[in-house]
């Protein structure tokens, strides 16, 4: 996201109000000292304007507007057994940056358009947080704020990934987009290892029904969310060249019910997840990519083994090609296979799998058009579907 600034000096407004005064006076002739009195005045009060101003935008002696607006939507069509049409989410970022060391961020989100009794959508708050800097290679921050784990969770406006929809395996397994409330720290280990630990409010699944123990289900989104059990996620990444990461997350939560059920519900959780996003450039047109993640939530508890969610995984590899025409204008093709397993702790086989083929469109960096082609094959034999997808996505 980017800010705006806006620089405005007192010898300008000094110059320009000077001129006004010559001007007004012409008719009746000041002397000089007359009039170097009067501009004089005119630029004490430009200049406590000036600091009245800085001090309730609390900005720098440049009046450099400190206050950064951005954001990011996407439009949606499905055909197939969806046969819709959804602007599926749209986000407005504020962000402020106090002074050099202290900065607060936040997002605010309309989804599917329209919220309210009996609409399809939500108003949520996706980020409300503060970053400190604690000294050159270390930072903190404290509020609502993104899980750091996966690829997508963190970094998900439209231009920046494939495909129309969210890949299935960071929606069903990791389960993005997931946020929390807590404090987070992170840091430098060297020049190419960055390490993230967060401590933080944690999932709270369902204990009965269809979706007893689905992870995506128990996304709590800090609405007088329930902190019996507190979560704690660390990750590592490893960034040998530009363009290359690699990232292992590791996340543990004493009681995923937050101690709403009965005895023998009380089930810890651990996810483990690695992944690879590679973006390399092997000319000044042309770019090769790969992207590949695994992730494996392990609960132990009877009632979660009893229903064959005590294992949850998902895999996916994504490689693209993509080739720049000049003044911010690309192409990009691209392939993934994935598979995800809310029950992969089931004998009998409960494996959903999808594969996508498509191509995106930039006609700007931050302005992106997307088709593919989507083959479901689930274990549910009665939601297999093949569909076109279309959509458009923005961020600024």
């Amino acid at each position: 996201m980017r800010s705006r600034n806006l620089k405005i000096t007192s010898s300008a407004f000094a110059l320009a109000l000077g001129f006004s005064s010559l001007t007004t006076v012409a008719q009746e002739m000041p002397t000089n000292a007359e009039l170097w009195e009067t501009i004089q005045q005119q630029q004490a009060a430009i200049d406590a304007t000036v600091t009245a101003m800085e001090a309730s935008m609390g900005s720098t002696s440049s009046m450099g507007f400190k206050t950064s607006l951005g954001g990011y939507g996407e439009l949606h069509f499905n055909g197939g057994k969806e046969d819709k049409i959804d602007y599926h989410r749209y986000v407005l970022f504020i962000g402020h940056e106090f002074n050099s060391k202290m900065r607060f961020f936040s997002e605010f989100e309309l989804e599917h358009s329209l919220a309210g009794e009996g609409k399809p959508g939500e108003v949520e708050l996706e980020q409300a947080f503060v970053e400190f800097d604690l000294n050159e290679r270390t930072t903190s921050s404290v509020g609502l704020q993104l899980v750091p784990v996966g690829i997508l969770n963190e970094t998900h406006e439209p231009p920046t990934f494939y495909g129309v929809e969210r890949n299935a395996v960071e929606k069903n397994i990791i389960p993005s987009t997931w946020w929390e409330a807590g404090v987070k720290f992170t840091g430098k280990l060297g020049t190419k290892v960055q390490y993230d630990a967060m401590l933080h409010s944690g999932l709270m699944t369902p204990t009965t029904g269809s979706n007893a123990f689905l992870i995506r289900k128990g996304r709590q989104k800090v609405a007088n969310a329930k902190w019996k059990n507190t979560a704690y996620t660390g990750r590592l990444t490893w960034m040998p060249a530009p363009g290359v990461n690699f990232g292992v997350s590791l996340q543990h939560q004493d009681d995923l019910t937050q101690s709403q059920g009965t005895a023998g519900t009380a089930t810890s959780a651990t996810l483990f997840e690695g992944h690879a996003d590679i973006q390399r450039q092997i000319s000044s047109n042309i770019e090769i990519g790969v992207r590949a993640l695994y992730a494996q939530w392990k609960l132990n508890g009877t009632s979660a083994a009893a229903l064959g969610r005590d294992k949850q995984k998902g895999w996916y590899i994504e490689p693209s090609y993509k080739y720049s025409f000049g003044n911010g204008q690309a192409f990009g093709t691209f392939i993934r296979l994935s598979a995800y397993d809310n029950n992969a702790g089931n004998v009998t086989a409960t494996e959903n799998k999808q594969t996508t083929v498509g191509v995106n469109y930039w006609p700007h960096p931050n302005v992106v058009l997307k088709a593919d082609y989507q083959i479901d094959n689930m274990a549910n034999v009665e939601k297999d579907d093949n569909r076109i997808n279309l959509g458009i996505g923005v961020m600024f």
